[in-house]
This record gives C-alpha cells, structure tokens and sequence, in this order.
C-alpha cells in the first residue's frame, strides 16, 4: 500500500485501536511513547488527531561537538503530509519548538507536530488550530544550549519506561489517548487487522448496553476477531 493509502485506512480509528493492532504484532508496548500529550488545538479535549510518516529532528546539547552540522534550517523541508517529530536532550529546562515553526509546519502541509520535550508560545499554535503534543511547556528558546545535529535519522524517545525508536517514515499516530508510532515495515499488518478488532469491541459494547456480562459478550464476539497472518 502507498503512503497515502495507509494514512487513509488509519483514519477512522484512534491510537488505542493502533496500539491494540502492534500488541497483536508482539510489538513492545503497543507503540506507546508515554509522556508526550496533546496541547494545541485544546489541552487534552477535542476531536484533534494526526496521522503521517515520521520526519524527525534530532537536537543535541551545543558543546557535543563530534555530532553532525545539517545545513540550512530543518523547518524549510518538510515534506507535506509529515508529522514532525522533534527530539530533544533529556532534562533539558529549554523549549525547542515554538509558534513560527507551527506556522511553516502548516504552511507546508504538515498535519502536525510531537515533542519528546517541551514547547513554547502555546496560544500562537492554538491560535492556527495547530495539533501539537508535547511533555511540558515552558518560555525560553533552545539556541543558547542545543541545536539540531540531525534531520530524518533515527531518534530515540526519552524515557526510563520504555525502549523506543522513532524512524523516518514510520507512522505516528495522536489524539487524545496519546501516540503511538507504527513501524513502517508493519503498517499493512497493522491495518489488516484493526477493522475486525474494532467492529468486534462495538458488538461487544451493544451487547452490554443490552444486559449482557462482558465475559458474555466477549467469548461471543472477540473469538473472531481476525487474527496475525504466521509466518511461513
């Protein structure tokens, strides 16, 4: 399936519903990057969800100087259609992503932005309507004490949780629940099997709406549930 294909298929269907798919596929958490929440367009409220290939920004404390220099500014070359993912240095008090770079993020058709760090100029994203998640905010730029060392490589996601790698091209998927990134290589898979789950949790629900257990109606409805292709 294209790109554009998946994307359309994940559409109607929440990071939950992905993250049950990747349990399926044996991946590590769901895809689940703990930590990172919804703060524009609302905090934590609304229909607000984004969906896209990563394209990922490293950045790193200014005296490490053996990491790479990219040239030109990251912001400028962003694919449309992109989540941007920006990794920052653990513990760092600085935000590294602020309101002009929501404004040439949009302007270049990415459908939005996740912060493994803090933000800044929160109204300014909201104001533009802006999907972006984050670990915190807070008010002073990143220039004194980090800058990007790398665009579209692999970045590892800052936690003590979890072992978690976030590559370009991989889907991440947001929204209130939380995000969730699906690795490239697995997203036919994954998609293949959300719809059966889905459908089977709400005859599930309709079912105890009616008066039915939930060990009733799950032995009645999850035992169909279409289930991981095995490898040959």
């Amino acid at each position: 399936m294209s790109v554009k294909n998946i994307v359309k298929a994940l559409e109607p269907f929440t990071s939950c519903d992905v993250a049950d798919a990747l349990s399926k596929l044996k991946v590590p958490h769901g895809g689940f990057l703990p930590g990172i929440t919804m703060w524009s367009p609302r905090r934590q409220e609304g229909p607000a969800k984004i969906i896209g290939p990563a394209y990922t920004v490293k950045y790193v404390r200014k005296n490490y100087e053996n990491e790479p220099k990219p040239a030109g500014h990251y912001i400028d070359s962003i694919p449309a259609g992109a989540v941007v993912f920006i990794s920052a240095p653990p513990r760092m008090p600085n935000a590294c992503y602020g309101g002009l770079m929501s404004t040439r993020a949009q302007h270049s058709g990415a459908v939005g932005t996740v912060i493994d760090g803090r933000l800044r100029d929160l109204q300014e994203h909201r104001d533009l309507d802006f999907p972006v998640f984050a670990r915190d905010v807070g008010t002073t730029s990143p220039q004194e004490i980090v800058r990007v060392s790398e665009v579209n490589g692999p970045v590892r996601l800052n936690s003590e949780e979890i072992d978690a790698t976030i590559h370009p091209g991989d889907y991440i998927i947001a929204d209130l629940n939380g995000v969730v990134v699906l690795p490239q290589g697995l997203a036919e898979q994954a998609v293949d099997l959300i719809a059966s789950q889905v459908e089977a949790d709400e005859r599930v629900a309709a079912d105890i709406k009616a008066g039915a257990t939930f060990s009733e109606a799950s032995k009645k409805h999850r035992a169909n549930v279409k289930q991981p292709s095995k490898s040959p």
